[in-house]
């Protein structure tokens, strides 16, 4: 018996490490868009004053209104009607067909519709990656599995500024296209189909003969207990304020390093690079303090955290040192990756196993549509300063505001769970009460 239960004890790692693999596929997919609009060929193609940074973060708003939407909307739907398995396939698919059709458009307004129509297909993909982690994992245990997961945003990131940046140099904007494409299919696709499997015990596929009405009524009855899992606004708020700095910075990233900050096309990658490893690193750390410490501490990594990103961001918008600016960024993404697999455990900790994965595109999904118009935001901001470097700085100084809130809803929730009864957690879960 124990040796029949080893290799499937070891394989529940081989889906996380595919998991990790995707999400690191859609965050270059992602932020593609950031390094090609530093590029005069693209911005031309799609009719794009360079001086008109609305529109550009626009481009990063649109992916994040249609992701945001998605993870609230369709994750139910992929979960009761897919499951974990089918709905990364068919993800993992669009994903790869978008991106790669995406330079035989020609116009702003159509590659708007190509963002917007991204993010639908990869809303689901956290959620998805939270009931998997829900199914093989105890909540005294979740934290690892969280925090690699959550670690494919940060190497994302990190290998895709340089990436996009070469391919952009050495050949042109449309291939970085054509390669992302092909790496959703050709990479993504077949992992899933060797690694990511869900236990008998779960529904990971559509039964036969289950009507569509019964489908739709499970459905339902997801998103019901998705809205009964505690602390779910708190939690909700916490998650658009973290992920507004996430999508503020990263998008606008390459260009404040190579107009605000005076660095090359080549520097600027690598620089932008840097962060992003930090992120890994700290994400990897903070899914081993979270296993360490209790439950009902974990909400104060959010206050200490963001308190740190908030300091290192003030640095680098107050230094006149281009290098230290930019060694202030690594920092404030090092802070922000350590609180980083807290999200998912908390919510994992909230929510049944039933529900977990619409609990969390919920959390997801809004915190995603919110934080979708910090690019926008912060666009506004730099185009309507004296100059550029001020216009970038001014930017960059919103996204301490973020920081605030993170810091104002960890103190609430780590107050709330210190008045709690002991044992007041979902139900299917075997931990410390928070």
């Amino acid at each position: 018996m124990q040796g029949r239960q080893a290799p499937a004890h070891q394989a529940r790692w081989y889906g996380v490490i595919t998991l990790f693999v995707i999400i690191a596929i859609s965050y270059i997919d992602r932020i593609n868009i950031a390094v090609l609009i530093t590029d005069a060929g693209f911005l031309q193609h799609v009719g794009i004053e360079r001086a008109d940074r609305v529109s550009q973060g626009l481009l990063a708003t649109a992916f994040m209104v249609g992701y945001g939407i998605s993870s609230v909307v369709l994750t139910p739907f992929a979960a009761a009607l897919l499951g974990v398995r089918r709905s990364l396939l068919v993800g993992l698919t669009l994903w790869g067909v978008v991106t790669f059709l995406s330079p035989l458009l020609d116009s702003f307004g159509l590659l708007l519709g190509s963002r917007i129509l991204l993010g639908v297909s990869e809303g689901p993909v956290f959620a998805l990656a939270g009931a998997y982690i829900k199914a093989h994992f105890e909540s005294h245990e979740n934290g690892k599995p969280n925090s690699f997961v959550n670690m494919g945003t940060g190497l994302g990131l990190a290998i895709g500024y340089p990436l996009v940046g070469v391919l952009l140099a050495s050949h042109d904007w449309q291939t970085s296209f054509h390669v992302l494409g092909l790496i959703n299919i050709l990479l993504g696709i077949p992992l899933v189909l060797a690694f990511v499997r869900m236990p008998k015990v779960m529904v990971d596929s559509r039964p036969r003969g289950v009507s569509a009405g019964a489908a739709l009524a499970q459905v339902g009855a997801m998103v019901r207990g998705a809205l009964h899992t505690r602390h779910l606004l708190l939690v909700t708020l916490l998650t658009s304020a973290f992920l507004a700095y996430l999508w503020g910075s990263s998008n606008w990233l390459p260009s404040y390093l190579k107009e605000a900050r005076g660095f090359s096309l080549k520097e600027m990658g690598w620089l932008a690079s840097l962060p992003q490893y930090a992120t890994v690193v700290a994400v990897l750390i903070g899914g081993v303090v979270i296993d360490r410490i209790q439950r009902r501490n974990v909400p104060l990594m959010f206050v200490w955290c963001s308190l740190g990103v908030a300091a290192f961001v003030w640095l680098a918008i107050a230094t006149d040192s281009r290098y230290l600016a930019a060694y202030s960024l690594i920092a404030a993404n090092f802070c922000w990756g350590l609180m980083s697999p807290a999200i998912p455990s908390t919510v994992q900790h909230f929510s049944r196993a039933e529900h977990v994965a619409s609990s969390y595109g919920v959390v997801n999904g809004v915190g995603s549509l919110v934080a979708g118009f910090m690019p926008a935001l912060m666009g506004g901001v730099i185009a309507h300063a004296s100059t550029p470097k001020a216009g970038f700085l001014m930017g960059f100084g919103a996204l301490i505001g973020t920081q605030l809130v993170v810091v104002l809803c960890g103190l609430v929730l780590w107050l709330r769970e210190r008045r709690a009864p002991q044992g007041q957690g979902a139900p299917s879960i075997s931990a410390k009460a928070f």
